[in-house]
């Protein structure tokens, strides 16, 4: 059961990131996968293929500028909820887990999916833009935390945790800059 909870953290972390680029990797690993997951599975899967490739490059490519990054920002704000509970129940259909109640578990994948977005858009707006560096380490761990979920769950799970524990530092640190702005002093380091 933990080793199914670290595969669904992994595959929602990597939602957190991108939104296509999961599902897509997903369904090209795991072409029946598609026809187990809901909403999915009403899709004719040579347009699910079409719409989520599209969808990948631009986020792979608009990503690296600034406008790009603006636009995702608020469409993947929108989205990641609900591609975090679809990829949370395509995990356990895959692994064919009898967990129940399904719901619980699909609500815990878009939760972590919109945790990870909502810190990336704190640190989006902080830095005034993602550094192109952080993009690319973006897609790389997207990639890895998706095929993790899969191949090597506790991995993935692990990397996982270690992005939550980054986006409550996060949140601590942006808790101590806005103090310090209203009290008018220095940020402490």
């Amino acid at each position: 059961m933990i080793v199914e909870l670290l595969a669904i953290l992994s595959a929602s972390a990597a939602v957190g990131m991108r939104i296509a680029l999961p599902l897509l990797i997903i369904g090209l690993l795991h072409q029946d996968l598609w026809n187990q997951v809901p909403i999915l599975s009403a899709i004719n899967p040579q347009v699910l293929v079409a719409i989520l490739t599209s969808w990948s490059l631009f986020e792979l490519f608009a990503s690296k500028q600034l406008l790009g990054q603006r636009v995702l920002q608020i469409i993947q704000l929108l989205f990641t909820p609900f591609v975090g509970g679809i990829i949370a129940i395509a995990v356990i259909k895959m692994a064919n887990l009898q967990i129940h109640p399904l719901w619980l578990i699909s609500v815990l994948g878009a939760l972590f999916a919109l945790l990870l977005k909502l810190v990336q858009m704190g640190w989006f707006f902080q830095l005034r833009g993602i550094p192109l560096w952080a993009a690319f380490l973006e897609d790389v761990l997207c990639v890895l935390l998706i095929i993790f979920a899969f191949t090597a769950p506790i991995n993935g799970g692990l990397i996982a945790m270690l992005l939550f524990w980054l986006a409550v530092r996060s949140s601590g640190k942006w808790r101590s800059l806005a103090s310090a702005n209203r009290r008018g002093q220095s940020p402490p380091d």
